[in-house]
């Protein structure tokens, strides 16, 4: 773990508080965990990440390279990463959407790099200066295969410095791609924050064995396999082939087993490190809302106006959407009447909720897709009519 004062790697003196949009605090903080390299696209909503990487990261002896497409961005940031950059890349829906491929190669790889999507209205073109939450299953599914990703999901400026950080922590330390879903919303909005002493961003681990006996994927009791950049000696393989622990494309369904699921497992055992959730008020709930993103902001407005008409509700907000938070979640069940899940997509976390919660339980969706946010006044009133009739919600479907 190496800990980096914020005044040592960026133009933020320590412990100031400052003004500014969540685009703008996602480039401060990954300068701040020490990215040193950044390939992009510019694409509205998130080019504000870009502009401001390619004015700071020079100064600071990192490189900023403006790619042909998104593909070949996140292709560069891969492959600076494996000659021992901290890579990130920055995009929003369909360039995110163009970038799945080499997502899927670097899960495969066990490559750590950052990618940060800007949520927008969809599909294709769709609204590029709205916000929207329809990214989040193809955050998790959008590449082919079965593959482990972790997806971090801020609400506010703040907590986008703070995640932005983490996700330089979280890629580094157990070998995965990080991808932050940031919206317009969050995006966008200026607000105050206060920049930490410190930040502690861990490091990915390094061999042990000496370069002629190194072998790349070699199983380890924690099993993150140790990683040597190029350049220092060390030989290896990479392929988005299925592979043996030299790095070398196998066909033997033993091998390919024990890749697979080692590379599931590293994220399961390791879930309480990677799952953070912010409970609001959920000791004497009765109902939950279940929000993410900006929605969590109407959210928590909704909860202090509920209390105050003497409803009782709380509200359970995942930073990380994926692994998904099923143990966070089911802590609560035995004291709930029901459970609200607005967010802006026809259906999607929803799915996943009610799959945590049963048949029994009520589980109802507050939607919104036409690029406007959901208010607290619309997500109060789907919570009392939850509690009218709650017999409505209930999971049959």
């Amino acid at each position: 773990m190496t800990k980096i004062p914020s005044s040592a790697k960026g133009r933020i003196r320590k412990g100031t508080r400052r003004f500014m949009a969540g685009n703008h605090a996602c480039a401060e903080a990954a300068l701040a965990a020490g990215c040193d390299f950044f390939a992009g696209y510019p694409i509205t909503p998130s080019s504000e990440i870009a502009e401001m990487m390619a004015l700071e990261l020079p100064k600071r002896g990192g490189t900023f390279i403006q790619m042909e497409d998104e593909i070949a961005s996140i292709g560069a940031a891969v492959g600076a990463s494996i000659s021992g950059a901290q890579s990130m890349t920055a995009t929003s829906g369909p360039g995110f959407s163009l970038k799945q491929e080499i997502l899927g190669y670097a899960c495969m790889t066990e490559t750590p790099v950052v990618v940060v999507n800007v949520m927008r209205g969809g599909p294709s073109t769709g609204l590029p200066t709205s916000p929207s939450q329809g990214d989040v299953m193809q955050a998790r599914w959008g590449t082919h295969g079965d593959h482990s990703v972790i997806v971090l999901a801020p609400s506010t400026v703040e907590e986008t410095y703070d995640e932005t950080v983490r996700a330089f922590d979280l890629t580094e330390r157990f070998r995965t791609p990080v991808v932050i879903l940031l919206d317009e919303i969050v995006g966008h909005t200026e607000e105050s924050l206060v920049i930490p002493d410190q930040v502690e961003v861990g490091t990915r681990p390094r061999p042990v064995a000496d370069p002629d006996h190194f072998r790349p994927f070699e199983p380890v009791e924690s099993d993150i396999p140790p990683m040597a950049p190029y350049g220092e000696g060390y030989r290896f393989h990479v392929t988005g082939l299925a592979h043996d622990p030299t790095g070398f494309p196998t066909g033997k369904p033993v091998e390919i087993t024990a890749s697979l699921e080692r590379m599931q497992r590293k994220l399961v055992r390791y879930e309480e490190t990677i799952v953070k959730v912010v409970a609001r008020q959920l000791d004497d709930a009765e109902y939950m809302i279940f929000a993410y993103g900006s929605t969590a902001r109407s959210a928590r407005a909704a909860v202090r106006m509920g209390r105050e008409k003497g409803l009782r509700v709380g509200m359970l907000q995942p930073l990380t959407i994926w692994p998904f938070p099923d143990r966070w979640i089911e802590k609560h069940l035995d004291h709930l009447h029901g459970i609200l899940v607005p967010e802006m997509n026809q259906g999607m976390l929803v799915r996943e909720v009610r799959r945590v919660a049963g048949r029994d339980l009520p589980v109802r969706h507050k939607g919104r897709v036409d690029g406007e946010p959901i208010t607290p006044q619309e997500i109060l009133l789907a919570v009392e009519n939850l509690e009218v009739d709650p017999s409505n919600g209930k999971n049959g479907r």
